[in-house]
């Protein structure tokens, strides 16, 4: 018989209903395989634009529902949930805008030339979906990195059904999220399977193996993610598997920001580290601050916001278990104190605070080399710096990041004293974001935004937020010589579609 799937309260640790049951392997089979056969239905771009529309009206629609689910199931707060629900929606919405557009197949025409060297035939060149995608929620949004996220929806904008494994957090979020979904395809003409939700770990074990399961993205622990991840490799046909595992964040004070701003730029901190309860995947979980007094105001700054900052309740009793054990460990070690400690808040909820050690101790490896590893809720290292060349030797020991952040003073943005210049140099490898005198808490979504970075912060080197998400779920394929009768219509010299393209290397001008 299959285990119940329970909605729980993390404020008080009680199951509120049973949501659903999990799924098993041939219940699995079954979603996959409804959802590949719906792979048809979504080729027509206006449909399919149509449908990402729909979705969003829909979502809006069940705003009271969906908020109410949601924060009985992660305590996040109605203002939060609000806020994530019309970026949601305006998610889905701006993908729409991209499909209609249609610069996402990235169309190529070359026409046959016997005068290059050597000779080219008639080649043409477009994207196609990659086929059905497998989604694994995130714990910490249960909207926009959920099953109506930008996994989800950029997915669906490629022409790729999608088979969501809901996160345990909030599955009655997940059902009303789908149900919304499915109802939006129905209504613009689409088979409701072009969207489906399955419940249960071993449902997503199930899920990566699927033969017919062509890509997957994943927004979760960096042990959960290297764990499907590989799973994806070791498959008789390995599949693309896009990843956002974890990240440190990493945020350097030159001296003479904290000179010009200490009060500042503490403050700003506190509110950034808190945020959410310190449950973003951008939470700044690392700060190298100058030693001195500039430091020392900064700090004293970032003691008073912390400490006027309440106690908050996490996720799920894991995610707190795992927070009070990953601070005690850190504050035991040698030379790291506690301005404000961060901890246990009562039986549900927890209490934050920031570490600090001198950046010494982290420049050659040993026991401190924990800190340097993202600890999940609201917490900060603040690692103090005696010169330039400990602020490189940390730097270059740290892994990949989405951000990485550098607060500067007024004379350094313009370029005419210190070395904010090679600072950024030195950051950009680390990250696939680097932020100059701002917070990396907020992910814009935005045609240039880029959320992803080097390993572990993600598997792949693509975004997961932004129109360009797109483009992991396509692939390539060019048609040689091929009579224009048997051609798809993006790639015809009439450009029927009228989309945007490359005609012999020269853009066309649309209109």
């Amino acid at each position: 018989m299959s285990a119940p799937v329970w909605s729980v309260d993390p404020r008080t640790g009680k199951q509120r209903e049973q949501v659903a049951v999990e799924a098993t392997a041939e219940e699995v089979d079954k979603v996959v395989r409804a959802a590949d056969a719906a792979r048809g239905a979504l080729t027509d771009r206006t449909v399919r634009a149509a449908f990402l529309r729909t979705a969003a009206d829909l979502l809006d629609e069940a705003r009271d529902t969906l908020v109410e689910a949601a924060d009985a199931e992660t305590a996040l707060g109605p203002a939060r949930l609000t806020g994530e629900l019309a970026r949601t929606s305006y998610q889905l919405r701006s993908f729409a805008t991209i499909v209609d557009e249609g610069a996402f197949l990235d169309v190529h025409v070359d026409h046959a030339d016997a005068t290059q060297t050597p000779p080219w035939p008639d080649l043409r060149r477009y994207k196609l979906p990659l086929g059905v995608v497998a989604v694994y929620a995130a714990s910490n949004f249960p909207l926009a990195f959920s099953v109506p996220g930008g996994d989800t929806a950029s997915a669906l904008a490629a022409g790729c059904p999608v088979v969501v494994k809901a996160h345990p957090d909030h599955p009655a979020t997940s059902e009303v999220a789908a149900s919304a979904l499915r109802r939006a395809a129905e209504q613009v003409g689409l088979p409701a399977d072009v969207i489906s939700v399955v419940h249960g770990f071993d449902a997503g074990l199930e899920l990566i193996k699927h033969p017919l399961i062509a890509a997957a993205g994943f927004t979760g622990s960096i042990r959960g993610g290297r764990a499907l991840y590989d799973a994806a490799a070791a498959r008789p046909v390995p599949i693309p598997f896009h990843g956002e595992l974890g990240s440190l964040n990493p945020v350097v004070v030159t001296e003479a920001a904290a000179a010009e701003r200490g009060e500042q730029i503490g403050s700003g901190l506190s509110g950034s580290m808190t945020l959410g309860v310190g449950q973003f995947c951008t939470k700044p979980g690392f700060v190298l601050a100058p030693a001195g007094a500039a430091g020392d105001a900064l700090v004293k700054s970032l003691t008073e916001a912390v400490s006027n900052t309440d106690a908050g309740v996490l996720l799920d009793h894991r995610m707190r278990d795992n927070f009070v054990a990953g601070v005690k460990e850190r504050a035991e070690l040698a030379d790291v104190e506690a301005p404000v400690t961060p901890g246990s808040g009562g039986e549900h909820s927890v209490s934050p605070g920031f570490l600090t050690v001198p950046a010494r101790r982290l420049a050659e490896q040993g026991p401190h080399d924990v800190l340097l590893e993202e600890c999940f809720g609201p917490v900060t290292v603040v690692a103090r710096y005696e010169s330039d060349a400990e602020i490189s030797a940390v730097l270059g020991r740290l892994q990949g990041n989405l951000t990485a952040t550098v607060q500067i003073s007024a004379a350094e943005a313009e370029g005419t004293e210190g070395r904010a210049g090679e600072l950024i140099a030195e950051l950009t490898p680390l990250a696939g974001r680097v932020l100059v005198n701002g917070w990396p808490t907020g992910v814009a979504v935005a045609p240039a935004q880029h959320h992803g970075g080097p390993y572990p912060a993600t598997t792949s080197t693509s975004t997961s937020v932004g129109g360009t998400a797109v483009e992991r779920w396509l692939r390539p394929v060019s048609y040689q010589d091929t009579p224009p009768a048997l051609l798809p219509p993006e790639l015809r010299d009439d450009n029927p579609l009228g989309l945007p393209r490359r005609v012999n290397g020269i853009r066309e001008q649309q209109g």
